[in-house]
């Protein structure tokens, strides 16, 4: 089973990607997905967080507030890495076990689609790097136009990863997903075909 690592900034565009490799047959296992799973309430890591950081960063519900947590840890590089330090492990056990059931199943291909498959140091777990590339400003637009959050808010979560050119540095491909979609899906289609429905037969 090929294993290949899909990652890129915030807002770069890493799921528009992901829906046409999926649409072309590829099994994709998404990170931030697992990241929720995780921390479900009840779970270790849910619990960890709290003690953490307390119960502020909790909805009336009782179930994580995400916003309220993204705050606290984009303003403070030591509280991002605490809050790394209880969802890494976590989410790595639960892609390990979506592998192993990938394989067993005899799935040719598979995507790990992860924001911070690079910073988390998790490059041995993939054959292979993609990156989804786009320019500082049009990721601060998209991000603050998805997340409905102002420039500076932008800027911070922005800056707290590796700078886009340098991630850029570790992809056997580097998808360009500056211009329209239909261009970017031309590329994903294209690399689909050259590099990977061999690898289907």
């Amino acid at each position: 089973m090929r294993i290949i690592g899909l990652t890129g900034g915030i807002a770069s565009g890493k799921s528009t990607v992901a829906a046409v490799l999926t649409a072309c047959g590829a099994a994709v296992i998404d990170a931030d997905q697992l990241s929720r799973e995780a921390v479900q309430p009840g779970s270790s890591a849910f619990h960890q967080i709290i003690a953490t950081f307390g119960s502020t960063i909790l909805q009336s519900d009782g179930d994580l507030d995400r916003k309220a947590l993204g705050k606290v840890v984009f303003a403070d590089p030591a509280a991002r890495r605490r809050l790394e330090a209880i969802t890494h492990p976590a989410i790595r056990r639960l892609a390990e076990q979506k592998l192993a059931a990938l394989r067993a199943a005899g799935t040719a291909v598979v995507f790990y689609m992860a924001p911070l498959l690079i910073e988390a140091g998790a490059t041995d777990r993939v054959d292979e790097i993609w990156v989804v590339y786009v320019d500082r400003e049009t990721q601060l637009t998209r991000l603050m136009a998805r997340d409905g959050i102002s420039y500076e808010e932008a800027e911070q979560r922005i800056a707290a990863q590796m700078p886009m050119a340098e991630k850029a540095s570790y992809g056997s491909v580097v998808i360009d997903n500056r211009g329209a979609p239909e261009a970017t899906e031309r590329q994903v289609r294209h690399l689909w075909a050259e590099r990977l429905q061999p690898l289907m037969n």
